[in-house]
């Protein structure tokens, strides 16, 4: 599964934490510390250091950690483009704060000042993009290897388990948080879902000088519900509204909306109508799904 058209198409936040990420692991390599960035009882506690505490939201610990991170942190990428880059922004601000405060929460109840309780990256983030992975990507194909059973999401699954077992203990406990704090967006805490950054904050991401990576941009991918839809993967049936005539939908459109659960021919069908506007095309999809 790739979700959804290649590169960093409409999702300019990802890309930036992407690069940004790297750049930090890079960078405390070259100083010799990326083993070194993860949090103790010390750090938080009797020496508090607010750089450590910003390079170990971001700098990975060791490359094989930054290699699988930043592959997922890549296909999660479809989050954003399902909510909109500033719907997005807000997931990654509570998803890092909320999972570096049961951090905390944890590493005061283990009151271990001899070890560095904590490894470094951006655990808390990827951690909580699986739980909508869990309950909002549809699984769209199946295979059995030795009578087991196995889907395209196993391979996300199971580079995230690699990930967590990484540093073994020191990176099981951020993944946990991770993971909590992924279920406590998913529960709308504080109407948190509902939250979102004005939109000229969104628009300043694909200002940025990056280099180009993957296609070019095309139609802005915002779907206004919030979520994507927890029946994704159904087929639309029947969409009531005439077709207005329009050219052929582009296939990076189609993907997209392929990649948040619809059916391709449904999708396809949306995108005439709505002469390929894609916010209007998932409104539609989702309107007919409801009925």
């Amino acid at each position: 599964m790739n979700g959804g058209p290649s590169g960093f198409n409409n999702a300019p936040v990802t890309k930036t934490f992407v690069i940004a990420s790297s750049i930090f692991t890079i960078f405390s390599g070259i100083k010799g510390g990326p083993d070194k960035l993860g949090l103790s009882y010390q750090d938080i506690f009797r020496n508090p250091r607010l750089w450590k505490l910003i390079l170990s939201v971001f700098a990975f610990s060791s490359t094989p950690e930054m290699m699988f991170g930043l592959c997922l942190l890549y296909y999660f990428r479809v989050f954003e483009r399902q909510i909109g880059s500033s719907k997005y922004l807000v997931f990654i601000l509570f998803s890092v704060i909320v999972s570096l405060l049961f951090e905390v929460f944890a590493v005061a109840l283990l009151k271990d000042p001899s070890a560095n309780l904590l490894t470094s990256g951006p655990y808390g983030l990827i951690f909580a993009s699986f739980v909508p992975f869990y309950f909002d990507i549809p699984v769209s194909t199946q295979f059995h290897v030795y009578s087991i059973h196995f889907s395209d999401k196993s391979f996300i699954y199971l580079a995230g388990v690699q990930l967590l077992l990484s540093s073994w203990k020191r990176s099981i406990l951020p993944g946990i948080c991770g993971i909590l704090a992924g279920s406590l967006y998913r529960l709308n805490l504080f109407g948190i879902r509902k939250a979102k950054f004005p939109e000229f904050t969104g628009s300043f991401f694909p200002r940025l000088s990056w280099p180009s990576m993957g296609s070019p941009r095309g139609a802005t991918t915002r779907n206004v519900t919030g979520s994507a839809p927890s029946h994704a993967g159904r087929h639309v049936e029947r969409i009531s509204a005439p077709m207005a005539p329009s050219t052929e939908p582009p296939q990076d459109a189609i993907a997209t909306l392929v990649s948040m659960g619809f059916d391709r021919s449904s999708a396809r069908q949306a995108l005439v109508q709505s002469r390929n506007d894609i916010n209007v095309a998932t409104n539609i999809l989702l309107e007919a799904l409801s009925h």
